[in-house]
């Protein structure tokens, strides 16, 4: 089943990456003075093409939790980058432009890097830790997350922290997904609608915040910064609230880690390419 996980991540991270894309093309045509503002979002739920983006990000939530019934969550999250490739193939048919030796380098990045985690990947056995540093690890990520909020138009209200509030938001969710994911599998049906809700109201807060990104600085910042932070920064968090046994590693987890900073190269190249920045930004031109 290990292998079901795989594909069942590779194609969450398709439908999360195009939803975004065409989240971003309709973020763009709406006045900055909605950024952070609840009307944005009234606003863009009156858009065909934003909402089926909408939509297709919130069904990638389906095969992300069974990804994450089959398969461990330090190779889920890498996965979660490939989609990333798609856009690179969209973005290249719909301008006519060629890929570059960077993005090619970029492709074999993420590629070779999924692979390595995949293959170095210890047996799926993770549990949680105590109710404490769960609930701590969801609070480091949910306060970044919020504060652009209260400090909205402020002179601590900048680009910066909008970019690093998604990424953080959209991490969270991915952790209390795992948590669902998990309580959901032990049948504690109440635990697993709790994290549901926490990670509703999150991603509320990632799409706000990510749209706003959109409207304030290029794709070619937005993405790779978000794509990064809501990738790899629960990876590193994950020792603090999941027990796995890294024994059962090839190479006491060297492949994991190598795999990982070349996927995590792999996607800042990609995501930087014209052709995904040029799709992400289309609306604007």
């Amino acid at each position: 089943m290990f292998g079901v996980g795989l594909i069942a991540a590779i194609v969450a991270s398709a439908m999360f990456n195009v939803g975004a894309a065409l989240q971003a093309l309709e973020a763009r045509k709406q006045p900055k003075t909605l950024s952070l503002r609840l009307g944005l979002i009234g606003k863009l739920l009156q858009r065909p093409i934003w909402l089926l983006g909408f939509f297709l990000g919130l069904a990638g939530v389906g095969p992300q939790v069974l990804a994450l019934a089959y398969t461990p969550f330090v190779v889920v999250q890498p996965a979660l980058v490939v989609g990333l490739l798609l856009l690179l193939v969209i973005g290249s048919r719909q301008l006519g432009e060629s890929v570059t030796v960077v993005s090619w380098i970029g492709v074999l990045a993420i590629v070779g890097g999924v692979a390595l985690v995949a293959a170095g990947a210890p047996s799926h056995t993770e549990t949680h830790r105590g109710w404490l540093p769960v609930l701590g690890v969801i609070g480091v990520l949910a306060i970044p997350s919020l504060l652009p909020f209260p400090l909205r138009g402020t002179r601590f209200d900048s680009v910066w922290l909008v970019m690093f509030a998604s990424g953080t938001a959209f991490a969270a969710t991915n952790v209390a997904t795992k948590l669902m994911s998990d309580d959901a599998g032990l049948g504690h049906w109440g635990n697993a609608a709790a994290w549901a809700a926490v990670g509703l109201a999150l991603g509320f807060a990632a799409t706000l915040t990510n749209m706003t990104a959109f409207q304030r600085a290029a794709a070619t910042v937005v993405v790779p910064v978000t794509t990064a932070v809501q990738t790899f920064l629960p990876i590193v968090l994950e020792p603090l609230f999941l027990r796995e046994h890294w024994g059962s590693s090839a190479l006491d987890g060297g492949p994991i880690g190598v795999g990982l900073v070349v996927t995590a190269v792999g996607t800042v190249l990609v995501s930087r390419t014209h052709a995904v920045s040029k799709l992400m930004a289309a609306a604007s031109q």
